[in-house]
């Protein structure tokens, strides 16, 4: 090799690609052990008919596959992605729409240039001033303090709140049947009744969830430059106007965070539904994931739980790849 080729070979550009490259292989060495390499164990054992039991096994070609889309399997496929998507739907409502909602309640006590404003000498006296000052610090303690009460429950495991909310929701002895009982209300079987079961979990999800929302989406209103606000007053901008013209869009990045965060931890419930309800009653909150250990862990037949979990994997791919197509055209990034 001549001296030009080795130099060329031994670039400071090559070496920095190469350092770059070193970097990721962790990583990517890491997804191939605990992700990849389970998916193809999953589509091996999908064409088999694996027990648990017994280590032994036949292939049985696309049996498995024919039993979930076209035999006795498919109702329970289809019952299980409807209640997914019903506890995903419900959860997205509570963690994005319910979040954003107490961020722009509590973000008053710690909106950027509020304590600015109230020191101006030339629109208060300074005994004014002051007063002002005091009561806006007095309002962001407490309002610092709610925040801190309300994103709390995140911090609790969801085994300890699912036992917790068992206790809460039991039709004799729960405390909100007791509430309602002192209403004159009679007593509700939260978690007995078919058409509230998943809403009874989804309560628990709530309880959990819409602190970390709110903590989210307060922020991101803090990075929003007060700049847009002062020149849509300058404009004559309504309320409703900034809100939905300026708000919303310079938040969009962080909704989309938010949406696709939520809807892939929503799809993957387990602990709620095993502890509160264990599926029922009548599968009416028998979720995907559920589906899938009740196959493999009580019926013993992993090999229908591998299809079905190769179904949802694929799925999920589907789904996240639609998420951000979509949001290359509606996803508004501040420069």
């Amino acid at each position: 090799m001549s001296e030009t080729a080795k130099k060329s070979f031994f670039s400071s550009q090559k070496i920095s690609e190469f350092k770059d490259f070193s970097c990721i292989v962790p990583a990517m060495l890491f997804l191939l052990a605990f992700t990849y390499f389970p998916v193809l164990q999953l589509i091996q054992i999908s064409f088999t008919n694996w027990n648990l039991i017994n280590d032994d096994y036949q292939y049985v070609g696309f049996k498995n596959w024919l039993w979930l889309f076209k035999g006795s399997g498919t109702k329970y496929l289809l019952n299980s992605l409807k209640v997914t998507f019903l506890y995903s739907l419900g959860e997205l409502a509570i963690t994005v729409g319910g979040g954003l909602l107490l961020a722009l309640i509590f973000n008053i006590g710690v909106e950027p240039g509020t304590v600015k404003n109230f020191s101006g000498k030339t629109q208060y006296s300074d005994k004014k001033a002051e007063k002002m000052k005091k009561s806006f610090s007095k309002k962001s303690a407490a309002f610092s303090a709610m925040r801190a009460i309300v994103f709390m429950p995140k911090y609790v495991a969801m085994s300890s709140a699912a036992v917790i909310f068992l206790w809460m929701l039991d039709k004799e002895h729960g405390v909100f049947n007791y509430f309602l009982g002192l209403l004159g209300v009679s007593p509700v079987d939260w978690l007995g009744n078919r058409k509230i079961a998943l809403f009874s979990v989804l309560m628990l999800t709530g309880w959990r969830a819409v602190g970390y929302g709110m903590i989210v989406y307060v922020s991101a209103l803090q990075g929003i430059s007060r700049d847009y606000y002062e020149a849509a007053d300058i404009d004559g901008a309504s309320a409703i106007q900034k809100f939905f013209h300026i708000t919303l869009p310079m938040l969009s990045p962080t909704t989309l965070f938010m949406f696709i965060t939520t809807f892939l931890a929503s799809m993957k419930v387990f602990q709620s539904v095993d502890i509160l309800t264990g599926g029922g009653p009548y599968r009416s909150a028998e979720v995907l994931v559920f589906q899938i250990y009740k196959y493999a862990m009580e019926d013993f037949r992993m090999d229908r739980a591998a299809a079905v979990a190769l179904m949802f994997f694929v799925m999920l791919l589907i789904v996240t790849t639609l998420t951000m197509k979509i949001s290359d055209r509606n996803v508004h990034y501040d420069s």
